[in-house]
């Protein structure tokens, strides 16, 4: 079997995982979080230290490095940035779950908000001098681009208003506000990246 074909027999070991996994959220583990109580949830085989718990927690990033792995092998890439990226994205989600499990540190919170304005101002930055440079039906692209990575940042502002609620103490014992807005921009910034590709792949068909 060629690269190529491994590449997209991985891709779609990924695409499956994911959905899969995104169909059990839907239909068995969401409510059930959602309708009982911790203890109750302790008693069944979501039991939050269990080890169905646990795989249900990285199936979506475990799924989503393994299309990736996937879509770079299938694009003929070289073998070292295949392991670069495959490795790179295991030690990311690994400690991620570590840090999860350290507490919240708000100083590194804010930290992490500030480098994420910082990055986006200089990708604009940096979308400006590309897109000077660029002619015909590429500029739609960019162009499209450029509004995933706005509705990016305006969801991230949401998600961080979310998450820091719980350890405000003038919010204390109340419900955090709706994640609808979070998912709403996350939809949002998804397409208009999706739409920008798809145009991108166009110009290069023709």
């Amino acid at each position: 079997m060629t690269k190529q074909k491994v590449g997209l027999v991985l891709f779609w070991i990924g695409v499956i995982y994911l959905f899969g996994w995104l169909v059990i959220s839907w239909t068995i583990s969401g409510p059930t979080y959602r309708n009982l109580t911790m203890e109750e949830i302790n008693q069944t085989i979501w039991a939050i230290t269990g080890p169905l718990a646990m795989v249900s927690g990285t199936g979506i990033p475990l799924g989503a490095v393994v299309a990736g792995i996937g879509i770079l092998l299938y694009s003929g890439v070289k073998g070292a940035t295949v392991w670069k990226f495959g490795i790179g994205l295991v030690l990311s989600v690994i400690i991620g779950m570590i840090v999860r499990d350290l507490g919240h540190f708000p100083p590194l919170f804010g930290i992490g908000g500030i480098l994420i304005l910082l990055f986006f101002l200089g990708i604009l930055w940096l979308w400006a001098k590309e897109r000077m440079a660029l002619k015909g039906s590429s500029t739609a692209a960019a162009d499209l681009k450029l509004v995933g990575y706005v509705f990016m940042l305006i969801a991230a502002w949401f998600i961080c208003g979310i998450a820091s609620w719980p350890f405000w103490k003038a919010y204390e014992g109340q419900a955090p506000m709706s994640p609808i807005p979070v998912i709403l921009f996350l939809v949002l910034g998804w397409l208009f990246l999706f739409l920008s590709h798809y145009k991108s792949a166009q110009a290069i068909r023709k």
